[in-house]
């Protein structure tokens, strides 16, 4: 009875039905970052050929593709957490931190497919993988949507939230997948195909729901006139240059402390106004805008004074050698030393 659950009740094909739908129709929202758009469409298209794969070994026969539906469930947790950090990350660095997380990704899964033998650890490995991209998201979820830079400001919260639902399906498939690879390693996987029938069925009304919101999300087009984006651009170089004058005047970028929370009070606005305006006009975070004016207090120091280097960073408003390290080299393209044997 169990092995003909799948072919009475193929509820993994449906799932994949119902995720290549969701994945075309994510591809008309307009949350403010289209590269988060595109990530999670392809991580619902994703879901639908992983389902779809399930239910052709487990309800079909079909084990020609087996190492293929073990491994793609690798990229699961890069696609969701690159998805939502697309908001909140610096269009440069986004860039190498997508190629470094798909990059291992797809490593792993060429090392899977080229196997002669099946990986038995691999099960174990992408469970470590789930935990890893929950605790990344779980880190990016705790900043707030203030920090979603990139996203509209009326979606910013709902975007948070469902970075926070994105964790519990997360945490959902890892407890489905180490339930079934157990009954493998237990019991051959006598019940594997029962288990993901009834697994399925949560799932499949998840995606129902979402097939009820997304049309919704999609009615509701942004009509943004140009003189207003223009005014916006104006309102977030304004407040550019009131964050500029601000700090070179009091030099609160000495104090190795300095938040952006305590800054934006200083300027008397939110926030997320705050990232938004450094974001869109210099194209990096806070952090690093203030860095820049750390920098360019550090350089001062190495070219004027005979301070030693552990000296000029502590001066200069850094808490750790290693960043002080990493952003000099960024921003000067030479260690502190070097720089002052140039100068």
């Amino acid at each position: 009875m169990q092995d003909n659950v799948l072919l009475v009740l193929p509820l993994p094909i449906l799932t994949a039905l119902l995720g290549g739908a969701i994945a075309i129709l994510i591809l008309r929202l307009d949350l403010g970052s289209r590269k988060a758009t595109v990530l999670f469409a392809v991580l619902f298209a994703l879901l639908s050929f992983s389902s779809l794969l399930v239910g052709l070994r487990f309800g079909y026969g079909i084990e020609q593709l087996v190492l293929i539906q073990r491994a793609v469930p690798l990229l699961v947790g890069p696609l969701l957490y690159l998805g939502f950090a697309a908001f909140v990350t610096p269009n440069e660095r986004f860039t190498r931190a997508a190629l470094l997380h798909i990059g291992v990704a797809l490593a792993v899964i060429a090392i899977v497919l080229m196997a002669r033998k099946p990986l038995y650890a691999l099960d174990w490995v992408i469970s470590a993988s789930y935990v890893f991209y929950m605790i990344a998201l779980w880190r990016l979820w705790r900043r707030g949507p203030d920090y979603l830079i990139h996203a509209y400001f009326d979606v910013a919260q709902k975007v948070s939230n469902w970075m926070l639902r994105g964790i519990i399906m997360l945490a959902t498939i890892l407890i489905v997948d180490t339930v079934i690879a157990l009954d493998f390693m237990l019991n051959d996987g006598r019940n594997a195909k029962a288990l993901i029938s009834f697994a399925s069925i949560p799932f499949i009304v998840i995606l129902l729901g979402f097939i009820v919101v997304l049309p919704s999300m999609i009615a509701a087009p942004r009509a943004k006139v140009k003189t207003l984006i223009q005014g916006e651009q104006d309102d977030n170089a304004k407040l550019e240059q009131e964050a500029r004058a601000l700090l070179n005047t009091t030099q609160l970028y000495l104090e190795p402390d300095l938040s952006v929370q305590r800054l934006a009070r200083r300027l008397h606005v939110p926030v997320r106004a705050l990232s938004v305006a450094i974001n869109q006009t210099q194209d990096m975070n806070v952090s690093q805008y203030v860095n820049q004016f750390r920098l360019e207090h550090a350089a001062d120091l190495l070219r004027g004074t005979d301070e030693s280097v552990a000296k000029v960073m502590a001066q200069s408003g850094f808490l750790t050698r290693s960043n002080f390290y990493r952003e000099f080299q960024r921003i000067y393209g030479q260690t502190p030393a070097a720089y002052r044997q140039n100068k």
